[in-house]
Order: structure tokens, then C-alpha cells, then sequence
């Protein structure tokens, strides 16, 4: 699986933790990061599809 770095601020981190651990949702930071990211996707997708638009290409204005 690539890895990705990146700067991010300490009170989203901070945010997140509280939901990593034993008990919680998730099992890591890194696995509440990449899950965040699938949900944005999901919601990148509907509003595309809402606007017309297909994995995020413009309709034909032909």
C-alpha cells in the first residue's frame, strides 16, 4: 500500500484520536484517516452525479 505524508493541524489529530483505541471505531489513526477520505470520496461521487457529471468530468455541452 503507497504511504502519504502530510501536514496536518494538531486539533484535527486531536479529534481524531478520540475515536482511535480499544472500544472506539477505529483501530488506528491511520485507519480513521483513510476512512475519512473514503467517505469524502463517496460524497465527491454523489454530488457529481447530482450535477451531471461522471467521475467528475464535465458533461458534453455538444
Amino acid at each position: 500500500m503507497p504511504k502519504v505524508s502530510l501536514d496536518m493541524p494538531a486539533e484535527i489529530i486531536g479529534d481524531l484520536r478520540l475515536h482511535v483505541g480499544d472500544d472506539r471505531k477505529f483501530i488506528s489513526l491511520a485507519d480513521a484517516i483513510r476512512t475519512a477520505c473514503r467517505k469524502l470520496l463517496d460524497q465527491l461521487d454523489d454530488i457529481d452525479m447530482r450535477h451531471g457529471r461522471k467521475n467528475g468530468v464535465e458533461p458534453d455541452d455538444n
